[in-house]
């Protein structure tokens, strides 16, 4: 094996694989995470904990499979969860390795604002729902809701990377 600690991260979105890069480099300076294509097996926008959990999972195991050299799978899944005080958003981080053991991880959750909550209730993804209550476009491949409510005060990498770590 080489000195170099790879991680095969779930998904293209540069968002994900900056937060995976980030956090590994507090550990293995010389870590790096590739990002590849994957299907998390559950839906789109993933309303429970057990959803979102299986999606990183599922995530995790694809990516260490398709990348030979990889040491670790990453998965991240991001979602809501409808409860008494509204909407929340947060997401689950699962890291696998080739031993079969696995670490898991959540972000911190926030509650969104009614409006973009009765987006999501009404069959729209979460992105979709800031993109169009904000007028933006992609913004799950930049700052997240997190970053627009935040004012960019905190980042989607923001508040994924703790979990990953």
């Amino acid at each position: 094996m080489s000195s170099e600690f790879i991680f095969a991260v779930g998904s293209e979105n540069p968002v994900k694989i900056n937060c995976v890069a980030e956090a590994i480099t507090a550990f293995w300076p010389i870590g790096r995470a590739m990002g590849v294509s994957t299907n998390s097996g559950v839906s789109a926008q993933p309303d429970s904990d057990q959803e979102m959990l299986l999606g990183a999972l599922n995530r995790a195991k694809q990516a260490l499979a398709k990348v030979p050299e990889a040491h670790f799978g990453v998965g991240l899944e991001g979602g809501t969860l409808d409860a008494e005080e509204g909407m929340w958003a947060y997401a689950w981080i699962v890291v696998v390795d080739r031993n079969g053991q696995i670490g898991k991880g959540q972000s911190g959750r926030f509650l969104l604002p009614e409006p973009i909550a009765q987006l999501v209730r009404d069959g729209i993804e979460l992105g979709e729902a800031d993109d169009r209550f904000f007028g933006r476009s992609n913004s799950k491949q930049q700052d997240g809701a997190i970053g627009i409510l935040s004012d960019g005060v905190v980042t989607r990498l923001d508040l994924y990377k703790p979990a990953v770590i």
